[in-house]
């Protein structure tokens, strides 16, 4: 028999019987099993396997017994031992008359008692003023009747004049009032050496006073220490409140030649377990350890551990939805019976965050393949997510950005390998299916590889090339400096306003924004001026520049060449001014490949209708198979080159689409921006 699962993750048994089954399981990987998140919320029904009673619990629960049988017989005996002592002492004390003498300084205790007759607060440090204690001796002194005590008082009030006691009364004072004071504050972060190293990648290109002094206090040695010890009390300090062995503990214990673990797990109602179980035969076996849960934080549960029992249930015979429901309103201590993993791993290292900007979008209810559909997580194109484990390859830990406060668990996302694998897949598939549509279909595929070879630079797109299956791209976060403004390039169907947006931010602050001086083969003119109109080159200079990849766009007109190169955009750069560019889509990966920067924003058409009168306003009157060709264009920019994408504007509005746009450009000002980190290095 062998456990499988249906989509909803509810888990089936099924043999080998039926037409065609021994075909199947020689096919099917025998170590695939669906895993089930045993407390994630959800409406989940469950089916029950027969429970098999093993000897080996018997074993188990016959040895509980015997310990909690020593342990009252010990109490037993201790607690004799204690009221035999505690009588002959009192025998004794009986039998002694009063000894000493009263202090009438000290008056009854009034108001609250506490325990054994003492005043609540008895425990906590008291402070007392050096002028309160010598008053107090010299009433005690006073009050005394034989001269013995009297003398020894006065050693003690000569004892109390002098400086170094007076010191040590001080710092005794110091210390008592530093206790009573509230625990310290919590930190926030437990990682300020990456903060800090964040902010120098920021301001390391800055002129500003303030930004080079900061630099240089951040790459101090003395304050990388600070930062660094910073981090190790913070990382503790973040940690779960530690527990008490009876809470939080692991025993090794042997039965019949097999080593069984006993974990105890503290789980508050707010903090998921964690952990993913799936069924091997009629053994419940633990297949992943989620980050953020109660399992990962107490680094006792690991992955291939069979659960034997928890809290006294047993486990062994039970499907993994009948684990969820048993685990469903568990909180507080957790006691597992484990057989432990017989494949030993190395002890967990501390993984670096890896950011990524998703290439494509992602459902976990629509994958067949998702371990565990429960903790998949939902993504888009364009989402960046922060990878906190890549134990899996196929199956990473991530949180969305933004998401890690409201998220206690991390979710599963494809990894990059698993991803590639399977779209290679579908693409061979697909186009095994090819040959079989029309000729004119796949004379349409042959035409546009053909026009992909005329308007790429080979040399300057080798890794999109090569890699058409867009999974993730590796970010980090960068905020441009005052003095090198990020160029702003306009993507955007024909008709849809970018040319306008452009124009109309040239002219409305000339001193800010500005335009690329572009390359020609023509003449000049007289009225033109070279450097300010045009770049005035040969044909055989303008060809030399074009094969070594420093146009990020050209094209003929008239028999003359025309062409806007990487130089000049950073010519205009280096003047402090923005550079704005509207581009086809095809130049977006020369420009990316540069050292430029840019800032990439889509201008998106609205409805139909809407495109409709935006045009009328222009006198332009479309057909509308004319305005249906410009949404569908802008539809296939998006599938084809979203990716690359850093913002989107959908033009319902002149106007607003103007100060969207101006918005989206001061805040490159203001906040850093996620980027390529090929573009750091």
């Amino acid at each position: 028999m062998m456990t499988t699962s249906h989509m909803n993750g509810h888990v089936t048994e099924s043999d080998g019987g039926g037409s065609g089954g021994g075909e199947s399981n020689q096919e099917e990987p025998q170590q695939w099993h669906r895993e089930m998140a045993v407390d994630c919320p959800g409406d989940l029904g469950a089916r029950t396997l027969p429970v098999r009673r093993s000897a080996q619990l018997e074993r188990i629960r016959q040895h509980q017994e015997d310990l909690r049988r020593r342990r009252r017989e010990e109490e037993g005996r201790n607690r004799q031992e204690l009221d035999l002592n505690a009588s002959i002492r009192l025998k004794k004390l009986s039998q002694n008359p009063k000894v000493g003498i009263d202090n009438p300084t000290f008056d009854p205790i009034e108001g609250p008692v506490g325990p054994m007759g003492l005043p609540p607060n008895l425990g906590a440090p008291t402070l007392l003023e050096l002028e309160e204690l010598l008053m107090s001796l010299k009433q005690v002194q006073h009050c005394l009747s034989d001269t013995q005590s009297q003398e020894d008082v006065e050693l003690v009030l000569q004892l109390v004049q002098k400086t170094d006691f007076q010191k040590a009364f001080n710092i005794h004072n110091a210390v008592a009032q530093h206790m009573n004071r509230p625990s310290p504050p919590f930190p926030h972060t437990d990682r300020a050496q990456g903060l800090a190293q964040e902010v120098q990648s920021m301001v390391h290109n800055s002129q500003h006073k303030e930004g080079l002094e900061l630099n240089t206090l951040l790459s101090s040695p003395h304050v990388q220490a600070v930062l660094l010890a910073h981090d190790c009390v913070a990382e503790q300090e973040m940690q779960l409140e530690p527990l008490t062995p009876d809470d939080h503990c692991e025993t090794l214990t042997q039965w019949g030649g097999e080593t069984v673990k006993i974990v105890c797990i503290e789980k508050a109602r707010d903090i998921p377990l964690g952990a993913t179980v799936r069924n091997d035969m009629d053994s419940v076996i633990i297949s992943r350890i989620v980050k953020g849960g109660a399992a990962e934080r107490s680094g006792l549960l690991h992955e291939g551990d069979e659960v034997l029992e928890i809290n006294g249930v047993e486990i062994r015979g039970k499907d993994v939805n009948e684990v969820f429901d048993i685990l469903a309103d568990m909180h507080g201590n957790l006691t597992f019976i484990l057989i432990p993993s017989p494949q030993t791993k190395p002890p967990p290292i501390k993984e670096t965050v890896v950011h990524v900007k998703a290439h494509f979008d992602y459902d976990p209810s629509d994958d067949p393949y998702v371990p565990c559909r429960e903790l998949g997580l939902c993504f888009q194109k364009g989402d960046i997510l922060h990878i906190i484990s890549q134990d899996d390859p196929n199956w990473w830990q991530a949180y969305r950005d933004g998401d890690e406060d409201n998220q206690p668990l991390a979710g599963l996302v494809p990894g990059k390998s698993f991803q590639q694998q399977r779209e290679a897949m579908k693409q061979t598939i697909e186009e095994d299916k090819e040959p079989e549509k029309s000729g004119k279909l796949w004379c349409a595929k042959k035409n546009k590889k053909k026009r992909k070879k005329l308007l790429y630079n080979s040399k300057q797109n080798d890794d999109y090339d090569n890699e058409e299956i867009l999974t993730y791209e590796e970010m980090a976060l960068y905020h441009q400096p005052a003095n090198r403004k990020r160029p702003i390039a306009l993507i955007g169907p024909p008709n849809c306003g970018q040319n306008e947006l452009r124009q109309r931010l040239l002219s409305s602050e000339p001193d800010r924004f500005g335009g690329a001086v572009p390359h020609t083969t023509r003449n000049r003119r007289d009225v033109e001026v070279s450097g300010r109109d045009y770049h005035f080159v040969s044909r055989q200079a303008f060809d030399m520049d074009a094969t070594a990849g420093k146009f990020i766009e050209s094209g003929e007109f008239e028999k003359n060449l025309y062409g806007t190169s990487t130089d000049s955009v950073r010519q205009l750069i280096n003047t402090g001014k923005i550079c704005l560019l509207c581009l086809h889509t095809q130049s977006l990966k020369i420009l990316r490949n540069s050292d430029l920067k840019p800032y990439i924003i889509f201008i998106a058409p609205p409805s139909q209708e809407r495109l409709r009168a935006l045009l009328a306003k222009e006198s332009k009157n479309p057909k509308p198979e004319e305005l249906r060709d410009i949404i569908e264009k802008a539809r296939e920019m998006e599938q084809n080159f979203g990716h690359l994408f850093d913002a989107a504007i959908v033009n319902t509005d002149q106007d607003k689409a103007y100060q969207e746009l101006l918005r989206l450009i001061n805040k490159l000002d203001t906040e850093p921006q996620w980027v390529p980190s090929s573009w750091l290095r």
